[in-house]
């Protein structure tokens, strides 16, 4: 699990150098899981061991989601902090995140279509 982890967090780093070592309008993350794609197609075909590349990712991973939870705790702190600032711009913020939610959707929903007349339909679904 340790090279997993360390594997995880070098795709991040690396994702992290390369966005600001060429000012790219992309988070550092991005680039990191591009990163990380790309360890995980080279460790596909490296030699099987007991315990592979890939699956030490996925353990390391796993773990990680786990803990997700706890990464919403600071945002709920702030939230309760600067309530008089939330309540204050409370329809701008609903009015965000509804529009923001069905622009997401309507894109995911026209990238699946998109993707499924170029590709082509496979199986009896």
């Amino acid at each position: 699990m340790l090279l997993g982890l360390f594997v995880l967090l070098a795709c991040q780093l690396g994702g992290d150098i390369i966005t600001r070592a060429l000012s790219l309008p992309v988070p550092g993350p991005v680039i990191g899981i591009l990163l990380l794609l790309g360890v995980m197609v080279v460790a596909r075909y490296l030699p099987k061991r007991d315990r592979s590349v890939g699956a030490q990712i996925e353990t390391a991973a796993d773990s990680l989601l786990g803990w997700l939870g706890l990464f919403f705790v600071p945002a709920g702190v702030g939230i309760s902090q600067h309530f008089d600032l939330v309540a204050a711009n409370g329809l701008a913020l609903t009015l965000v995140l509804v529009v923001s939610s069905v622009l997401t959707l309507a894109v995911t929903v026209w990238v699946f279509i998109l993707a499924r007349r170029l590709f082509g339909a496979r199986g009896n679904g």
